[in-house]
């Protein structure tokens, strides 16, 4: 048994997609599950219950820790060492590996490469959260109270992603034929990370010894400018290149309309400087290459056809 806790989530349904390499008793647990396979078993839990967690758990072999929380500083502070807590002293008692999807956060600014040995410098309130977690976890690792592996990602990029900075302010104003927006230095370079690369990651280092008691980058591609990835973007898309520069002032106008960017002024550091995620590591260790911004543009957006001609296709609920 493989148990995604968040299941529901980009990542967890990616990451679902992927398990069935490795296994096929998959467990889905969020507050309310629903079955991505057949044979898949489904349980409500709220993370925040220590019982209820610990009932997740229960038979499992791997828990995966995808579980996201509302974009809000305040939310992550209350929230995210309770489940963390929970999550490890669930996984001890029964004897289950754990795989923590995390994000960059930790890191704070970083002049050059982030890599997975740099270290915890924090500057955002939910920065300093993403550090004490991912402290509380290592420590349970050298411990040896837990058998757990870390997996970051950076800023994300495709199919489902709609809570993403790319996909409010490029791809989803791409799909309604408007100017797609950046925020920050649209010179500095950013990564992004392909969200299926990152579960296809998350499975394989889940189901791997050697990859235990580590931190891993998910498969990532060279860093590209802000104002690269919008070309591109419009490139793929068939539609003239145009981007709207965001000034910092006006993010707080728009975010009474775009909670994402109103909570993202914190994170502005990372748009407004080089933000350079290195994933040698797991790319040389296991030979995975990750998907390039074309390609994983053009999924995006194909995606995102479909989904609107199965919504225009289907029956809505009053039969019309």
């Amino acid at each position: 048994m493989q148990t995604i806790l968040g299941a529901g989530g980009v990542i967890g349904r990616e990451l679902s997609r992927h398990l069935p390499r490795y296994t096929d008793h998959i467990r889905q647990v969020s507050r309310n599950p629903r079955r991505e396979h057949r044979s898949d078993e489904v349980m409500a839990a709220d993370l925040l219950d220590r019982t209820a967690t610990a009932r997740a758990v229960e038979g499992s072999e791997v828990a995966y820790l995808t579980a996201g929380l509302e974009y809000d500083a305040e939310v992550w502070e209350r929230d995210w060492p309770r489940i963390m807590d929970n999550v490890i002293e669930a996984c001890t008692r029964h004897g289950c590996r754990l795989v923590f999807f995390d994000n960059v956060y930790a890191y704070g600014r970083v002049e050059g490469p982030m890599t997975e040995d740099t270290p915890f410098n924090p500057c955002s309130r939910k920065g300093e959260v993403r550090a004490r977690i991912a402290t509380t976890l290592l420590k349970a690792m050298e411990s040896g109270e837990v058998e757990a592996l870390i997996v970051r990602a950076a800023d994300f990029f495709g199919p489902g992603a709609e809570n993403s900075i790319t996909h409010a302010m490029v791809i989803q104003r791409i799909r309604e034929a408007r100017s797609p927006r950046w925020m920050g230095n649209p010179k500095a370079y950013h990564t992004f990370t392909f969200t299926p690369d990152a579960a296809r990651a998350t499975a394989l280092l889940g189901n791997s010894d050697k990859a235990y008691g580590e931190s891993w980058h998910a498969p990532s591609p060279e860093p590209i400018s802000g104002g690269g990835f919008v070309r591109l973007a419009c490139e793929v898309a068939r539609q003239p290149y145009q981007m709207q520069e965001i000034p910092r002032w006006l993010l707080g106008v728009l975010g009474w309309f775009v909670p994402v960017l109103r909570e993202n002024r914190e994170m502005m550091y990372q748009f407004e400087h080089d933000y350079i995620f290195d994933s040698s590591k797991i790319q040389a260790a296991f030979d995975l290459e990750p998907i390039g911004y074309r390609r994983g543009l053009q999924a995006t957006l194909h995606t995102m056809e479909e989904r609107e001609l199965r919504a225009e296709i289907e029956p809505r609920p009053d039969g019309s």
